[in-house]
């Protein structure tokens, strides 16, 4: 059999390096589904559990070194697989995460001469015509583009402004390579639709072409100048944040041109301190952004990794005033919030931050992380217990927690909540990305954060929006009742009219009698909803506005007296 045939440079042609990547891919993940399923699921019917759990950690670094070597091999979507594997803090082994954390940064630079051909082929003029300085040597490289340096030309510097910019260019042929590792990711996905304990949880294919609508939109460059056009008018009056200037005279599909906003790194907390910045605050800071994203705006960066944030110092600004502000770059990956996912979100926050597992259940429901089948009494006891016991810890008290008390609660609850209908809605896999690295950024800068102490404002905040929000809804109705009450004399003197005038031949002495009966009743009937309306009103506005909710409450006794006595003495 022949050799197969070599370009010039003296690797594969495309179609089969294709090949041979796409047979890589899927032979590295059969391999690992039979280990998987070797030591979880045939050794422990033989008894040999014990087996499985003592080789648990070392198996799983093992697979970590090897999916890193992988990935970085290959590069491509592999990279944003094992950068999403480093940041599922909340559901992978340590042995895991802490192998793969490198990814974020460790990826090889394309040659200068290729990047060069494929933005002139784009901005369709010499390089040296479109920039009047370009460094070869890149700043940053990435899975899917890397960023050089460069100087706008005398005349793109006088229209907009700028002098120095980054440019971000895709890596060429990235198309194709993305195709090839969407089509092995379909096939895994496909494998795991199989596999019964995982498909009762997670629609893999489904996630799997999530993660393929976000690849295409971020590599097509026209797409996340509009995003970060979006995000910056989102926080346009916010000194808080700041973002880079779009030059879209030098913007195309595949090169992108922004103002040069590189800063102090949001994880560089010596040189956060030289600048006289506090790197607790900054966690602080950071926290709120990233609940506004989600809560306020519903459009969130998914990808706010080190590489991506700045912290800017504010010179200029005056004691007691925040003095820097968060630069985001890299709009390529955001989530969309939908507002049904907006909702559960809120009412999970608010169960949250008040201990209440009820009202957790109730937001897993609406989010639809948790099936309308489900049994949800057992639930709801763990996770009071889990309140309990650890609500309102921060990670470096966790942290402190005798592993044991952790490993008897898993065991304890671990079953249960692994019988549970779970799943995980295609619309929530780029927000628990944001979420893990917001978690991991703001733990990194304060070792002492505490998620709930940063939660508890804003959920108190939210809880006073829905507590207004619910006084209006019952001061509308109330309003609609009296209005309906003011209108049913009239219409009732119109119809006993008519009667009079003979329109209608019949007696009505006791007509009128039982019509001036149901005047009564339906009066009472609405003085008692008036009743209940201002006192619920009343009490839910105590808290956040005492004076209006106790005139409420005072009030409402005036409906109640008439609904009780009216009509006493009367036939």
């Amino acid at each position: 059999m022949p050799a197969p045939r070599r370009s010039a440079a003296g690797s594969l042609p495309p179609a089969s390096a294709h090949r041979a990547r796409y047979r890589r891919i899927l032979s590295f993940a059969a391999r690992e589904f039979i280990k998987i399923w070797w030591f979880e699921l045939v050794l422990p019917r033989f008894g040999l559990s014990s087996v499985s759990e003592r080789t648990r950690p070392a198996r799983m670094q093992r697979f970590a070194r090897r999916f890193h070597t992988l990935a970085v091999s290959l590069g491509g979507l592999m990279i944003k697989v094992g950068q999403f594997m480093s940041s599922r803090l909340d559901v992978l082994p340590p042995e895991i995460t802490a192998e793969l954390e490198g990814l974020q940064d460790e990826v090889p630079a394309v040659p200068f001469a290729a990047i060069k051909q494929l933005a002139e082929a784009e901005l369709g003029v010499p390089l040296e015509r479109a920039y009047a300085w370009f460094d070869e040597v890149p700043v940053a490289a990435a899975s899917l583009g890397q960023v050089h340096r460069a100087r706008l030309s005398a005349l793109d510097a006088a229209d907009t402004g700028l002098g120095n910019v980054v440019v971000k260019v895709q890596r060429p042929g990235i198309d194709e390579i993305v195709a090839v590792d969407l089509a092995a990711l379909r096939r895994v996905a496909g494998w795991l639709r199989r596999v019964r304990i995982v498909a009762d949880r997670v629609d893999a294919p489904a996630l799997v072409e999530e993660f393929a609508q976000t690849s295409r939109e971020e590599i097509d460059y026209l797409h996340e100048a509009a995003n970060a056009e979006r995000f910056a008018a989102n926080f346009a009056d916010d000194p808080r944040v700041d973002t880079p200037q779009l030059v879209w005279e030098r913007i195309t599909r595949r090169v992108l041109t922004l103002s040069d906003v590189t800063a102090i790194k949001i994880n560089d907390k010596t040189a956060l301190r030289a600048a006289g910045i506090d790197p607790s605050e900054v966690a602080d800071v950071f926290a709120e952004v990233m609940f506004d994203q989600v809560f306020t705006h519903s459009f969130v960066h998914a990808d706010p990794h080190p590489g991506n944030i700045f912290v800017t110092p504010v010179p200029e600004a005056t004691p007691g005033v925040q003095n820097f502000r968060l630069t985001f770059i890299d709009f390529g990956m955001m989530a969309e919030v939908a507002p049904n996912l907006r909702d559960g979100l809120r009412t999970l926050l608010i169960a949250v931050a008040g201990r209440d597992s009820k009202g957790l259940v109730v937001a897993a429901r609406e989010i639809g992380v948790l099936l309308p089948s489900a049994d949800t009494v057992e639930l709801e006891r763990a996770l009071t217990a889990l309140f309990a016991r650890f609500g309102g810890m921060g990670f470096a008290e966790l942290s402190k927690v005798d592993p044991r008390e952790f490993s008897d609660f898993a065991d304890e609850f671990g079953d249960m909540v692994r019988s549970l209908p779970l799943q995980l809605p295609e619309n929530m896999l780029l927000l628990i990305r944001a979420v893990s690295l917001t978690s991991g950024m703001c733990s990194g800068l304060n070792p002492a954060f505490n998620v709930w102490d940063a939660a508890e404002p804003y959920a108190g905040r939210l809880l006073r929006d829905e507590s207004g929000n619910l006084a209006m809804t019952l001061a509308q109705q109330a309003m609609e009742t009296v209005a309906v009450t003011m209108r049913l004399p009239k219409r009732i003197d119109d119809v006993i009219t008519r009667i009079d005038d003979g329109t209608v031949t019949f007696d009505t002495s006791r007509l009128e009698r039982r019509l001036d009966s149901l005047v009564r009743i339906g009066r009472r009937a609405v003085a008692a909803v008036l009743f209940a309306g201002m006192l619920v009103g009343g009490g839910v506005l105590l808290t956040p506005n005492p004076v209006l909710g106790t005139v409420l409450i005072a009030a409402s006794a005036v409906p109640l007296l008439y609904a009780m006595f009216a009509g006493i003495g009367r036939r």
